[in-house]
């Protein structure tokens, strides 16, 4: 709590090209500040952006103190993003948001008077439709949950958001885990606390276009299922076992037939579609086993999940020095 007993709410936006949605997430916020008795502390992260979005902070950041920023080297991911947003951030109650509206800003008053409650830790939000989106892009999504919830070691609700307001002790509980693979929405589950869930229409983005194609968002979800689920390695083992059982019963009727009927020498095409079917089998199981090798070699790196190369304070700093440097000039 700071000197004046305001309780403080760090937002953290992470940002990917998101020049024309920025200025309308900003008034959207600005607006609803009078009505939360909190004060503001925005963390935007610049993602490697690569149209104006940067410019865009630094003048946000310049003009708001309430504005503070981060810019990384390049574009690491939304997962470097948030962890890089958590980190920074010093409120009391920290929310995570999109910047595209997506995340109605409007639903924060109701999450902070759920979260008043002593028993409540978390308030999440999640959609109840997905008007609007892909079919082929819904299908997946929700298979995903089904996954997650099937295999999975953390229970996922179907249309679960990253946005969400969290108490402090949350914050630090998830910041507590320092692994180089992050899946947030495993993540925030994970660490429990008593969460609740909060129901909304899917919105349409503001302005600007999404990031986030078909097959980004395939491969984040098995990212997420290896991250939080064995179950592939397991299905990986079964595969082989099956395989393995049903070689065996093949084996043994192949030597019944040869010892009633003899020998015949027809079938090769047969013979060679199961070689066929086996060896992509054990290509299926290797690419798994891979997969979690991987995860393991990048664990091992240390390396850091993001690089930052400016923000608010270093820009600033850098802006005085210039301007100081050119008054000497002259």
């Amino acid at each position: 709590m700071n000197a004046k007993n305001v309780m403080k709410l760090s937002i953290i936006v992470p940002c990917y090209n998101e020049q024309e949605a920025l200025p309308y997430y900003f008034k959207a916020m600005e607006a609803l500040r009078p009505q939360l008795p909190l004060e503001f502390e925005y963390i935007f992260v610049n993602d490697g952006s690569r149209d104006q979005t940067l410019v865009l902070l630094r003048t946000l950041a310049t003009e708001h103190a309430s504005v503070h920023y981060l810019s990384f080297s390049r574009n690491f991911g939304k997962e470097a993003a948030l962890y890089a947003g958590l980190q920074r951030a010093t409120g009391d109650y920290v929310t995570v948001m999109d910047a595209d509206l997506q995340d109605p800003p409007s639903m924060l008053l109701e999450m902070y008077a759920k979260i008043q409650d002593p028993e409540i830790d978390c308030v999440g939000t999640r959609r109840i439709d997905r008007v609007g989106e892909p079919k082929l892009r819904s299908f997946f999504a929700r298979l995903f949950y089904r996954l997650m919830n099937k295999f999975g070691q953390m229970p996922m609700m179907d249309g679960e958001r990253d946005f969400r307001l969290m108490t402090r002790p949350v914050v630090d509980a998830i910041l507590s885990m320092k692994e180089y693979n992050r899946f947030s929405k495993g993540l925030f589950s994970w660490v429990g606390f008593n969460t609740v869930y909060l129901p909304y229409e899917n919105q349409k983005r503001v302005a600007g276009t999404t990031s986030w194609s078909f097959w980004r968002l395939f491969s984040y979800s098995l990212e997420g299922i290896v991250n939080f689920s064995d179950a592939p390695l397991n299905m990986a083992s079964f595969v082989g076992a099956s395989s393995c059982l049903l070689a065996v019963i093949a084996l043994i009727i192949i030597i019944i037939r040869t010892l009633v009927f003899g020998d015949a020498t027809a079938g090769w095409p047969s013979l060679v579609s199961i070689f066929l079917f086996i060896g992509g089998l054990q290509l299926l199981s290797l690419g798994i086993i891979g997969k979690y090798i991987g995860k393991i070699f990048l664990e091992t790196k240390k390396r850091p999940p993001y690089l930052i190369k400016e923000n608010e304070q270093t820009y600033l700093e850098k802006h005085a020095t210039t301007a100081g440097s050119q008054t000497e000039t002259h």
